[in-house]
């Protein structure tokens, strides 16, 4: 479902992409298939070698930060009761005795008749395909008890792409931040490697790794235009806020519909009807709830997303969105379509690292002559 967003976002993000240059030129190499790996892992040793000689010439920081891996099991678990129950229910498949236990989702289906059907709806979870592992092991254990486990190869997949959108976010921030040439590499399994040139107080930036940004879901006051509310006095219930960067004005209602903490995913693709580029995010079974009510509601009316305090976009609700997932348009480049997705991802992803490490390394002359 499209969220049809047009002149006004393509000069926000147009204007945020000059503001990230470091970030687009990884960005730029990024495809959305595996083929396009290689090429951008290539470029990104590039950048962390470029920023170890600059660490060596003139000093700065290293920040090494872990992934919370206990709050990926957990997420993994909700996701995994969630997409279970939703399953069933869509299916119409009477189910009992629903529980997290000891690593798996267990679920008892009520009917002997039923326990076949519900095998067989169940077993796309598994993710399994020619080219991978599986995801999640199904299990029918017993009169009807169907326990579902995620397994090692397909945590370690998870984690990876953890790692991976957390190095996007990280290197998101410090380009908004204004630290030039970094280095960021993943370290091991579940660590990633800031290199900082040039930075000698690396507690002043470790704070942006930790510092959650919160994306809500607004609707735009339709009562008065956003120029009469700066020229007077603004509804009780709204706000005026600006457009990241363009800063346009917008009335919002100051109640926000959702947060996006309920959004699990987000990344760049393809409109499969204009081939344009586009950000789709997904939510959680509460969140497609949610948003489902949401946008039933308010067909029609402006529904703004906005970052910290700042609009980053604003859009038409064309119709309900229904399936738990959406896609942001505007005549995007593929640049700015994966700016788009990180920021939807930046109010997630940061709360899973913790700071473990940080060093000051001065320059190699200098540490020589002491």
């Amino acid at each position: 479902m499209i969220l049809d967003l047009r002149r006004n976002t393509t000069g926000l993000v147009f204007a945020l992409i000059l503001a990230l240059a470091s970030l687009l030129a990884l960005a730029a190499a990024r495809e959305l298939t595996p083929k396009g790996e290689p090429r951008l892992e290539k470029i990104r040793a590039a950048l962390v070698a470029n920023a170890e000689a600059a660490l060596a010439r003139q000093g700065g920081s290293r920040i090494l930060l872990q992934v919370d891996t206990d709050a990926l099991h957990e997420a993994i678990l909700i996701e995994l009761r969630d997409d279970v129950r939703r399953t069933l229910r869509q299916e119409r498949i009477p189910f009992a005795g629903f529980a997290a236990r000891d690593g798996s989702i267990e679920v008892r289906i009520r009917e002997a008749k039923d326990r076949e059907r519900a095998l067989s709806k169940l077993a796309p979870l598994a993710g399994a395909t020619p080219s991978s592992a599986r995801s999640i092991d199904i299990a029918d254990v017993s009169e009807g008890l169907i326990r579902l486990t995620p397994t090692d190869s397909g945590f370690a997949d998870r984690l990876r792409i953890l790692c991976q959108q957390a190095i996007d976010v990280i290197e998101q921030r410090l380009a908004s931040s204004g630290v030039a040439a970094p280095g960021v590499q993943r370290d091991g399994l579940d660590r990633i490697r800031v290199l900082l040139p040039g930075v000698k107080d690396p507690e002043r930036l470790s704070a942006i790794f930790n510092k959650r940004a919160r994306i809500t879901f607004r609707l735009v006051d339709l009562s008065m235009t956003a120029a009469q509310a700066l020229q007077g006095n603004p509804p009780p219930g709204s706000e005026v806020l600006y457009e990241l960067n363009s800063k346009v004005p917008y009335l919002l209602l100051k109640q926000v519909a959702m947060e996006g903490g309920e959004i699990i995913d987000a990344a760049p693709g393809f409109d499969q009807r204009t081939r344009e580029p586009i950000a789709s995010f997904r939510f959680n079974a509460s969140g497609t709830r949610r948003f489902a009510q949401i946008t039933q509601e308010n067909v029609g009316r402006p529904f703004a997303i906005v970052l910290d305090d700042d609009v980053l976009s604003v859009s038409i609700i064309r119709e309900p969105i229904l399936g738990g997932s959406g896609q942001i348009s505007g005549s995007f480049t593929l640049e700015e379509a994966n700016t788009i997705a990180m920021l939807l991802r930046s109010g997630t992803l940061p709360g899973h690292l913790t700071v473990v490490e940080q060093q000051v390394v001065e320059p190699e002359g200098k540490a020589g002559n002491e």
